[in-house]
């Protein structure tokens, strides 16, 4: 047969921003072979009606930490169900491209994989050993050859990670103790070359203030690359620039000074040549307006005919909201107080416990609890103009209850139940629910305040306390303009990352949605920012296109559950065996009608099929 699949009868659009036309999509070998209107059914092996339908190239989920899950379930489930076939993996300065790294460590109570991901990306320490197991290979190289033997079903494009790169030349301990000596920056640049040189994207660096090692000694340590001076984020960039590469990196909030500094290398006009970074992140904060404001400002800046950089700010495509367990929260690092209790080990309840019914912690944490929310003073000022610089809300009114042993209070706020202990404190018999007056009698009735009130919750649930709140990105028209701006780039979903504190598998389908509300036109245009536009920026070629030669990496879509779909609806708290722990997860069924992975088909409605997860169907994506 001349074809192995023809698609009839979609309308299909081909992620390049035209319009959709209805029409037939052959395969071969994996390939896009042609495309017409109607194409002879005797020449195919298989054909697929797919009539009422909206055809599309495989998406890009441009920001995820997919690379561990890869390693204990290749068929990435999560992203594929909702039509992502590409995947970039290394983010944030920590990914797997060295392997393991426990020679690198030094001590034996040391295990780099597990201490820079943790607290970082909020991955339970079992899950990322039972990954680190699997990481057998030493070289970059490696990965990618590792990579294309897995039976993937997605492929998987990686960064250089900068605080494996540390470790991997100066080992874990004095990558955070310590700067690099002359060698050993010159070797950090020379394994960097050499990765560009096997196909890995670029470079990715972090310098958010939340993110800290997990294990001792250095539980009050961040990750390594944060421990960089300007010359040494210059010498491994002025290698990415070199071969045209991307930079991912995230900026240092506490350093306004080294984040200017940092954005100023994309300019051309600067450097005599474009570097090409993606930061993080173009969200509207709810305590810090500001924060939006400054980073389009850089946008428009470094992108202008002045400064001539190519530089684009990830954007979000939902409310960013955030799910913690108790006190686990990845915005909660940012506060003294709570990364006390955070850094404590996930099993260590009585430690916990402990910290928390120290009096000097508890009048601690009411004086920051209630800072700037009353009286004549610039904290005051700050908050009420939204300027505030807190990562964690300090208003039981924003956060809600997710799961609870009281049956009545998932779905309710923080502050409902303070009030319902305080009217408990004047008459304990209007309490029916004994888990609900078990909890009440255990904070006893001499509570002050709020936030000793949210502190003896903590204390009483640990863990078992599951709530969540809006950080970011409540406005859903300010989420659509972001997402259209030509100089921002939809993603930021983080898949694969915080089991249990975020989920946006679905990001891309959010987007798509907010598209078509608007009209086809924009649902076209808003596809080709989730497919050739990033295949384009990251250097990748033959995906996030539906043209002759391209891979059949493609998506068949029903437009009128898209339509409808409600991406805040559809989070459930999972359990994956896989894993051995839950997980926050998305559940889109019935939007995604098939998913192809080079040209097989591996998602059909509402269930895996043909030979998802049993042989390789992606790969190692490489720059080029």
């Amino acid at each position: 047969m001349q074809w192995d699949l023809i698609v009839r009868n979609a309308k299909v659009f081909d992620g390049h921003g035209e319009a959709g036309r209805v029409g037939d999509v052959a395969v071969k070998d994996g390939k896009i072979a042609a495309l017409g209107g109607r194409l002879p059914s005797k020449e195919s092996k298989e054909i697929r009606d797919a009539e009422g339908q909206w055809l599309v190239p495989g998406l890009l989920d441009i920001h995820t930490h997919e690379d561990l899950e890869a390693e204990l379930d290749p068929g990435l489930p999560e992203v594929v169900r909702h039509g992502t076939t590409s995947v970039v993996v290394g983010n944030c300065s920590i990914g797997l491209a060295f392997g393991n790294q426990r020679q690198s460590a030094l001590d034996a109570n040391q295990d780099p994989i597990v201490d820079c991901f943790a607290r970082v990306e909020n991955i339970p320490k079992t899950v990322l050993s039972k990954a680190a197991d699997k990481a057998t290979w030493s070289k970059p190289a490696d990965y990618l050859n590792h990579l294309d033997e897995l039976p993937l079903a997605a492929n998987m494009a990686p960064f250089l990670p900068h605080s494996m790169l540390r470790i991997e030349v100066m080992g874990l301990q004095d990558s955070v103790s310590r700067q690099p000596t002359p060698a050993e920056l010159d070797r950090m640049a020379g394994i960097l070359d050499e990765a560009m040189q096997e196909g890995y994207l670029g470079l990715s660096t972090d310098g958010l203030p939340l993110h800290f090692l997990a294990n001792e000694p250095n539980l009050s340590k961040r990750i390594p690359t944060q421990y960089a001076q300007f010359a040494e984020y210059k010498r491994l960039t002025d290698v990415v620039r070199k071969h045209d590469r991307v930079w991912q990196m995230t900026p240092a909030t506490d350093d306004g000074r080294l984040t200017a500094r940092l954005f100023m290398l994309s300019s051309g006009r600067l450097y005599g040549k474009p570097l090409k970074v993606t930061a993080l992140a173009a969200i509207d904060s709810v305590n810090n307006r500001s924060n939006l404001s400054r980073g389009l400002l850089f946008s428009n800046l470094l992108n202008s005919n002045a400064l001539q950089g190519k530089f684009r700010l990830q954007c979000l495509s939902a409310p960013f909201k955030v799910y913690s367990e108790g006190a686990v929260s990845p915005l909660a690092e940012a506060d003294p107080l709570m990364r006390r209790l955070i850094e404590t080990e996930l099993e260590d309840v009585e430690g916990r416990r402990k910290i928390l019914s120290d009096p000097e912690f508890v009048e601690a944490f009411r004086a920051m609890w209630s800072r700037g929310k009353s009286g004549f003073n610039m904290g005051h000022l700050r908050r009420m103009l939204r300027l505030e610089k807190e990562f964690l809300t300090r208003d039981l009114n924003d956060m809600q209850i997710y799961r609870s042993s009281v049956a009545a209070w998932p779905g309710q706020t923080m502050a409902w139940i303070y009030h319902r202990y305080k009217s408990w404190c004047m008459n304990a018999d209007m309490i029916d629910d004994a888990d609900e007056k078990a909890a009440f009698e255990a904070l006893g009735n001499a509570v002050r305040d709020d936030g000793e009130f949210f502190l003896g919750l903590l204390r009483h649930f640990d863990t078992d306390l599951h709530w969540c709140y809006v950080a970011a990105n409540k406005d859903p028209e300010v989420i659509k303009r972001l997402l259209l701006h030509p100089k921002l780039i939809p993603g930021f979903n983080d898949s694969g990352a915080h089991v249990t504190n975020m989920a946006f598998f679905d990001g891309n389908l959010r987007a798509l949605k907010i598209g078509l509300e608007d009209s086809e036109a924009c649902f076209s245009h808003m596809l080709s920012r989730l497919t050739s536009e990033p295949a384009d920026f990251f250097g990748l070629s033959g995906v996030g296109s539906l043209r002759v030669g391209s891979r059949a990496d493609m998506v068949l879509l029903n437009p009128q559950q898209l339509a409808s779909y409600d991406g805040e609806a559809s989070v459930q708290y999972q359990y994956r065996d896989v894993f051995d722990c839950h997980q926050l997860v998305n559940r889109s069924d019935g939007v995604v009608d098939g998913v192809f992975v080079g040209g097989q088909q591996v998602w059909q409605g509402d269930d895996f099929c043909g030979e998802h997860g049993r042989r390789a169907l992606g790969g190692a994506l490489r720059a080029v």
